[in-house]
C-alpha cells in the first residue's frame, strides 16, 4: 500500500552549491526549494524506470549532423525505416548551410528506442545525439 502526503526529511550540503541552487530555484521560477527537488527526484525516477529493457517509454532523439556527410542521410532513413514502428514522426530543420537537426518522436520498448538511439547517434557526420525518454506509466 503506497504512503500518501508530504513528508519532511533534511538535506545538507556545501554553501557555494546551495546557493547555485538557489539560483536555479529563482531562474526556474519554483516557488521554493522543496518544489525544485521534488522536479528533481521526478527526473531522476523517470531516467532510472526507463533503464528497465521491457518498459514502454516514449520521448524524442535530437541528431545534429552535417548533411555533407556522404551517406549519412541513406543510412539515418535506413535506420529509421529498419524500426519503423517504433519512429512515429521526423521533422527536420535546417540550421545553417552545413548543419542540420532532425527531431525524431519515438515509442516503444526502452531496450529498443536505446538502440535505435545509439545507431543514430553512432553514424560518421553526426556532431551531437541526444536521447529523452519518459516511461508511459504515472510515477
Amino acid at each position: 500500500m503506497e504512503e500518501s502526503g508530504l513528508k519532511r526529511f533534511g538535506i545538507s550540503m556545501e554553501g557555494h552549491l546551495l546557493r547555485r541552487f538557489d539560483g536555479l530555484v529563482t531562474q526556474k521560477g519554483y516557488a521554493n526549494r522543496s518544489e525544485a527537488i521534488r522536479d528533481l527526484v521526478r527526473d531522476a525516477l523517470v531516467q532510472h524506470s526507463w533503464e528497465k529493457d521491457e518498459q514502454i517509454v516514449a520521448g524524442s532523439i535530437l541528431l545534429f549532423y552535417n548533411h555533407h556527410q556522404r551517406n549519412l542521410m541513406e543510412e539515418l532513413t535506413r535506420i529509421q525505416h529498419s524500426m519503423h514502428d517504433n519512429v512515429l514522426a521526423t521533422t527536420h530543420f535546417h540550421l545553417d548551410k552545413d548543419t542540420c537537426l532532425e527531431m525524431i518522436i519515438v515509442n516503444g520498448k526502452a531496450k529498443d528506442i536505446q538502440q535505435l538511439s545509439n545507431q543514430l547517434t553512432s553514424l560518421r557526420g553526426v556532431d551531437y545525439g541526444r536521447l529523452t525518454l519518459a516511461p508511459l506509466e504515472k510515477l
